[in-house]
């Protein structure tokens, strides 16, 4: 009796070249179709580990933790300068699912820049941000602003100490006017004092005093 065999069906040649052309591992430069290039470890055919990514089009330069092909980790995002004629550092800190997340540094310009908590690309949560004109605001944000209970510190030394609300005082708070010696305290609604008292507040160190002391 004559014995059959049953022949191997052949693999196609695609399925090969598609493994072979599966990226894993560390790699050197990758190009994409639009001139972005990327230097660093896959996954499954998706950047994960460490890695540099540069964009073509604004010049943009990634470095740093990759998850399954988005920014997830800690990392630096640069922009080209025309004027220093190098990379400008714009972002150092933690991301999560492509977008800014945790702790980070944000520059904004040469002399503003924020350094706190970030959530989807958002300053929210306690930050510090250093404005050009010299004042700084510590405290919390939501949404980009500052939001909630919070201290803005002038170059002159005068500050608020209270709530906010979408970027601007609300609520209780107080002014120390220490360039003339007062305090206010009172109430705001949207960075207008509506309603307080007006106190003497080292009047004899300050500055510049009025001319007159409040009468208590």
């Amino acid at each position: 009796m004559p014995i059959s065999k049953c022949l191997k069906k052949s693999e196609p040649l695609w399925k090969g070249w598609d493994r072979k052309a599966q990226k894993n591992g560390l790699r050197h430069q990758v190009y994409a179709v639009n001139g972005d290039c990327y230097v660093g470890e896959w996954k499954d055919n998706m950047k994960h580990g460490k890695g540099t990514q540069i964009w073509k089009k604004k010049g943009a330069i990634y470095e740093g933790d990759w998850k399954f092909g988005k920014r997830d980790g800690y990392g630096t995002l640069s922009f080209p300068d025309q004027e220093m004629g190098k990379p400008r550092k714009v972002y150092s800190g933690w991301w999560k699912d492509d977008k800014k997340s945790g702790y980070g540094i944000q520059f904004f310009g040469p002399k503003d820049y924020y350094e706190g908590e970030w959530c989807g690309n958002q300053r929210s949560g306690w930050g510090r941000m250093y404005y050009s004109n010299g004042d700084i605001y510590e405290g919390q944000w939501l949404n980009d602003k500052p939001h909630g209970e919070g201290m803005l510190r002038q170059e002159n030394g005068n500050r608020y100490e209270g709530y906010w609300e979408r970027g601007m005082k609300n609520g209780p708070g107080r002014f120390f006017h220490l360039d003339h010696g007062q305090l206010f305290e009172g109430f705001w609604v949207d960075n207008v004092a509506k309603c307080g008292t007006m106190i003497d507040f080292g009047r004899d160190e300050a500055p510049e005093p009025t001319q007159f002391p409040i009468p208590k």
